[in-house]
Order: C-alpha cells, then structure tokens, then sequence
C-alpha cells in the first residue's frame, strides 16, 4: 500500500498547486519532464524484462496476451468506458481559468464531475495502475507506483488549474482502485511462486517499455492494455510447465 499512499498524496499536491499555479507552468517545461519520465520509464521496463528465467515464457506470454487482448478489444473498452462516463457525467460548461466568472449551481456541479471524472479515469485506467499495483502488493516494491506517482502529480496540476477542486476528490479513487489491487495481490502471494513473480515482472517490464514508447515518449502508438492478459499468462505457463515436469 506504501505506493498508493505516495500516489495519493501526490495527487493532492499537484491538484492543489494546479488550483493556485498551474496556468504559470509552461508548456515545454511539462514536456521535458514527461520526456524524461519517459526515459527512466523505459529503463526501468528493460531491467523488470532482465529478471526472466525463460525468455520464451515472456514471449508466449506476450504474444497470447497481445491476441486474447484484440480478441475481447480490452483497450477499446477501457476508453469506451471512460468516453460514458465523462459523456453521462460530466456535461456542462468548463471554465478553463481562475478568473473566469462563476458558474451557476449546475454548471459547477457538472465542472466539478468532469475533473473528478476525467482525473479519476487517467489515474486508474491504465497498464501502469495495474502493474503497479501488483507488483507492491507482491513484493512491496513500489518503484513503479513511484514513477507512476510523479506523472500523475504533474497531471493532477494540468487539470486542476482547468477543472478546479473536482481533480482533488480523484485521489480518494485511487486509493481505493490501487489499494484494492495491492490488497487481492497481496492475499495471492501465497500461491505464486518465486519464477512465476520473476516471469510475470519480466512480462510487466516489457508492458512498462509499451507504456513509455506509446504514451510518454510518443514514439510509436501501442495499444498496451490489450498486453494486460500477457501478466496472468506468465505465471500460469509457469505453472503448467512445472506440472507437466518440464521445467
């Protein structure tokens, strides 16, 4: 849980700095840092993949995982999911500044929902959540929520300087969501192994690489929430083999 309070708590921080500040961070400013997050992203993925005992395993795994994805369109629905949402919820004008004139009853309603709602989507949705989640729960290693952490502080800026007060409440989402995740990974360390965890990593590293070449860095777009099957087959093909006595 230790990454998900150090989420929280940036979260907070950054929303709070977005309501008094954020409309006086540059632009470029944002995009070195998300750059350079995207880098250290993308070394931390590449060392996760190095802890494989059967490169192979991460393969079949990745492979499974990427068709099972497109075949039940994971990230088709995870955006779909987010697009209702914000569409049922979060109607209504935005104002985009401190200074704007007030809004009536209804629309803050509706701008305080559409901060909650979208923060709360980018915040919980996604590859690195799940990931991240797991791999504290496990291990208690929360490097990855760390990172994680540190984008969401300066998206939580973004958006508060253009949703207000909303962005604040969408910490308490992730307290549950990635506490819940950790919590269940948790109750589950019992049964998976220590090769299962080492190829399970290893297909998360490879994810986490996903993560920073499509997202941070904007290289090339990969639809790595169809990978998220490709961490339950890991383990399971450990498992299987050591059944059938072959490793």
């Amino acid at each position: 849980m230790t990454g998900t309070i150090l989420n929280t708590i940036t979260v907070l921080i950054g929303g709070t700095l977005g309501i008094f500040f954020g409309s006086r961070l540059p632009e470029r400013v944002r995009n070195t840092v998300v750059a350079g997050l995207g880098l250290f992203t993308a070394a931390i993925g590449i060392q996760m993949f190095l802890n494989t005992e059967n490169p192979i395993i991460v393969l079949g795994s990745i492979l499974v995982g990427g068709i099972l994805g497109e075949w039940w369109r994971i990230e088709d629905h995870l955006n779909k999911l987010g697009g209702f949402l914000e569409e049922r919820f979060a109607k209504g004008k935005s104002a985009t500044s401190l200074t704007e004139p007030a809004l009536s009853e209804s629309d803050s309603r509706a701008h305080f929902m559409r901060g909650f709602l979208t923060s709360s989507l980018l915040f919980c949705v996604g590859p690195m959540t799940i990931l991240g989640s797991i791999q504290d729960g496990l291990t208690g290693d929360y490097s990855l929520l760390a990172i994680k952490s540190v984008l969401d502080g300066f998206a939580s800026l973004a958006f508060a300087s253009t949703f207000g007060v909303g962005v604040l409440f969408s910490s308490l989402t992730v307290l549950v969501v990635q506490g819940g995740i950790s919590m269940l990974a948790s109750l589950a360390q019992s049964t998976i192994s220590a090769a299962m965890m080492n190829e399970m990593t290893a297909a998360g590293g490879l994810l986490l690489l996903g993560i920073a070449i499509s997202s941070l860095l904007e290289i090339k777009p990969i639809r790595v929430g169809n990978f998220l099957p490709a961490l339950v087959l890991a383990p399971l093909i450990v498992a299987l083999l050591a059944f059938l006595g072959i490793q």
